[in-house]
């Protein structure tokens, strides 16, 4: 059985730093494209970040460019996504995310390409 399990959140004041990071298990690390996914009160899912199998390949939202850096160890079977220079419309419950592909280098914005998901962590910037 395929998991992934996020940690990480928090309460921050706005100009702040987080990291959050996602364990897989149950399946071949790998083998996914990964993403970060998160969603406020009231709104939609909303991408924040991908990266290939491979890791050469990256996305972000364009409001997190230069703040977000996603990140991949294999070998320790995490993903990760540094969050710097926080603002109050980052408030969000964040979700890692990932997808079973053959290509080493696709990295997708869509939540339906996507099998696997984890329950999600509370990210909340607030003075």
């Amino acid at each position: 059985q395929t998991q992934l399990v996020e940690s990480g959140g928090g309460w921050v004041q706005p100009g702040a730093s987080l990291r959050l990071s996602c364990v897989g298990s149950g399946g071949t690390f790998n083998d996914w494209s990964l993403g970060w996914f998160r969603q406020a009160p009231g709104k939609e899912r909303e991408f924040v970040a991908s990266i290939s199998r491979n890791g050469k390949r990256t996305e972000y939202l364009e409001s997190v460019k230069g703040r977000f850096t996603i990140s991949r160890d294999d070998a320790e079977s995490t993903l990760m996504l540094q969050m710097n220079t926080l603002k109050l419309e980052d408030t969000a419950i964040y979700y890692c995310a990932a997808a079973a592909t053959s290509y080493m280098q696709e990295t997708y914005r869509v939540p339906p390409h996507y099998a696997y998901w984890g329950q999600g962590t509370q990210v909340t910037v607030s003075s």
